[in-house]
């Protein structure tokens, strides 16, 4: 990252974040690691610490670094990827959006543990059983396993090795919690059983048993969400009966 290598038509805040990104590849500099300050990658690229700042902050805008006070700037864990993908935001159905998400989960997860089982390496699946533990372990205890059981889904896509399945974490993590969020945490041992056979038949490199036990993990989830449409639609009638 020696001088300006981009499109030459592009502006010159937009090159100079396009030369950042290069430098992170090119690098392979880690998430959660520091990039060079303000300073050095102005006499890098040649170009004012002004436009260094203004390109560090497109990039923030899009997940790719983050700043933290006092410390530098750091490549981001969000891989560049959008809070919102999906623009679920302004969805006011959470059940119906619920049952949405876990339809879309039921098309791709599935076949994302069938590949995880296949591909995972031990310090993945050491990281996965552990991830099992941690979620299982919450639910025992009472407490919200939200964003441990997240974390057990990114672990799998993980363990996929498929560059592109792991930039669709972010639409499993929606459905995660929304789906917590509605049930207020329901399907409890469900939750514990299905992780831990999802989880030991892709440490056992089991590719069907283990698309087997998400998509049951996944019916489960659904299940119960549709159920709750229904009992919830059956109350709104007898109260309009009563009236």
């Amino acid at each position: 990252m020696e001088q300006l290598t981009t499109n030459q038509d592009k502006p010159l805040v937009v090159r100079v974040a396009d030369n950042i990104i290069e430098y992170i590849v090119d690098n392979k500099v880690a998430v959660g690691s520091k990039i060079p300050n303000e300073f050095e990658l102005a006499q890098r690229l040649g170009v004012g610490r002004s436009t260094i700042r203004e390109a560090i902050k497109l990039l923030v805008s899009r997940n790719i670094l983050e700043i933290r006070r006092g410390a530098g700037t750091f490549v981001s864990d969000k891989h560049g990827i959008a809070d919102d993908p999906l623009g679920l935001t302004f969805v006011k159905d959470s059940k119906q959006l619920a049952i949405d998400l876990v339809d879309v989960r039921l098309m791709l997860e599935p076949e994302i543990a069938a590949l995880a089982a296949k591909n995972a390496t031990p310090e993945d699946l050491e990281e996965l059983m552990v991830q099992c533990k941690k979620v299982e372990e919450l639910i025992r205890r009472g407490e919200d396993h939200t964003e441990e059981d997240i974390k057990f889904h990114g672990c799998i896509a993980k363990c996929s090795k498929n560059q592109v399945v792991q930039n669709l974490v972010p639409i499993i993590n929606s459905s995660v919690a929304v789906f917590v969020n509605i049930t207020h945490r329901r399907l409890l041992e469900e939750t514990i059983e299905t992780h831990r056979e999802v989880a030991e038949a892709i440490c056992s490199g089991d590719a069907e048993t283990a698309r087997h036990a998400m998509a049951m993990h996944l019916i489960y989830n659904r299940r119960l969400i549709k159920k709750m449409i229904e009992n919830e639609m059956a109350g709104s009638e007898s109260e309009n009966n009563i009236m």
